[in-house]
């Protein structure tokens, strides 16, 4: 078992955390949301597109440059596989990084 280092990197893994909930997010709300910097997330958001794990847009909005970042399948797919490979990483603890049931927290023991 072991966990993707591609989304292991503590900013990656909060970008793909981030889109991994939403649809689409523009670069500013992923910038502002994680409080990196414009480069920290370029650099990051360009080491998930190489992958392929997220897909980034550019165009407009009136005249001024925009960039949104989507999760693609892919990045989804590993994204969960992450998920899964941590939760069975951290089980023997009694802890929980996904809620077995709904409305049973997450971090708390069965």
């Amino acid at each position: 078992m072991e966990l993707d280092p591609v989304i292991h990197a503590p900013t990656r893994l909060q970008i793909v955390s981030l889109l991994a909930a939403a649809e689409e997010a523009e670069f500013a709300f992923v910038r502002d949301t994680l409080g990196v910097s414009d480069s920290v997330l370029s650099k990051q958001g360009s080491a998930l597109e190489n992958a392929g794990y997220v897909h980034v847009r550019k165009g407009y909005v009136g005249k001024r440059p925009k960039t949104w970042f989507k999760l693609t399948d892919r990045g989804r797919a590993a994204f969960t596989a992450y998920v899964a490979n941590l939760q069975r990483i951290v089980s023997p603890s009694g802890l929980n990084v996904v809620p077995e049931e709904r409305g049973q927290p997450a971090g708390r023991p069965l």
